[in-house]
């Protein structure tokens, strides 16, 4: 099955819900970065938030960036979506290893520690939005819900999972976003918390074959759900030796030609997809005039 995403609403538009499988996603990005098991469980958690999170942008070059760092093994993961939920992302240290929580899951929170989640918005202003919290936990789907309550002032609700089977391979994964919008009242929150505090996890429900509409049906079909769209998600890198190009050319001139002199050739990699592109030379040389310093 496909990637996807839906996007909801409910109570009369009081309730704004996002939800999505990930699972090849996921799959994708473990095999790009030959991830640990709890390393894809970090990195997978925030390739689903970003994809989710990425249904609010609107122009066609817009794009989200999470960022965490932490104090924990991991070091920090970088995920970016752009506004058709195309994702790429890394984690600092891929092969990271801890034993399992005292609930016997992942332990995702001690992977990374204590730190800091940015969020950031390219819209093609003149200046991104940068949205900055404290992690609250390091379990990713909580410092998401805080960061929305916390820099937007959005009410919401957050469930993310990975799950892997015997072999360590992505087995499913997922998740949602729930949010009240002005207009909310107080019978529409109790129902929004006994709800969520009544249903399974979301790898449980993926696993059992439920898809991202049956998920928030279990939620919402008691508030009038409607589907607005269903859109695909998949784990993309749009990096090209171009974009490269440029990352030398930014360096200036006096940087370029102490590389020529030193090393007479450049090898640049993308973090993203791993991809590798090789400078000679002569391609050095060509780039100094367009420095400009």
């Amino acid at each position: 099955m496909e990637d996807y995403i839906i996007r909801a609403t409910a109570g009369d538009g009081t309730i704004r819900a996002v939800a999505t499988t990930t699972t090849n996603m996921v799959k994708e990005s473990q095999k790009t970065h030959g991830l640990s098991p709890l390393a894809t469980a970090a990195l997978g958690r925030t390739i689903t938030a970003a994809a989710m999170m990425s249904t609010t942008l609107k122009g066609e070059r817009d794009t989200i960036t999470i960022q965490i760092k932490g104090d924990g093994p991991i070091g920090g993961i970088v995920v970016v979506s752009d506004s058709q939920a195309n994702v790429k992302g890394y984690v600092h240290r891929p092969l990271v290893y801890l034993p399992l929580n005292s609930e016997g899951k992942f332990d995702v929170a001690g992977a990374i520690g204590k730190g800091y989640l940015n969020v950031i918005k390219d819209m093609g202003l003149k200046e991104p939005y940068v949205g900055y919290v404290d992690l609250v936990s390091g379990e990713i789907a909580e410092d998401i819900t805080y960061y929305y309550a916390y820099s937007e002032q959005i009410p919401t609700v957050t469930s993310l999972g990975v799950l892997t089977n015997a072999s360590q391979i992505v087995a499913s994964a997922g998740g949602f976003i729930l949010q009240l919008m002005p207009g909310a009242d107080e019978e529409t929150i109790t129902f929004i918390e006994n709800k969520i505090n009544s249903i399974p996890s979301v790898t449980g429900l993926l696993s059992e074959g439920k898809l991202p509409e049956d998920i928030l049906n279990m939620i919402l079909s008691e508030k009038d759900i409607k589907i607005i769209d269903k859109k695909p998600c998949k784990y993309m890198c749009n990096c090209s030796r171009e974009r490269m190009e440029r990352g030398v050319i930014s360096l200036g001139k006096k940087e370029i030609l102490d590389i020529v002199n030193a090393d007479h050739r450049a090898e640049l990699q993308c973090h993203f997809c791993n991809k590798k592109y090789q400078f000679s030379e002569e391609d050095l040389l060509s780039l100094i005039d367009k420095a400009g310093r």
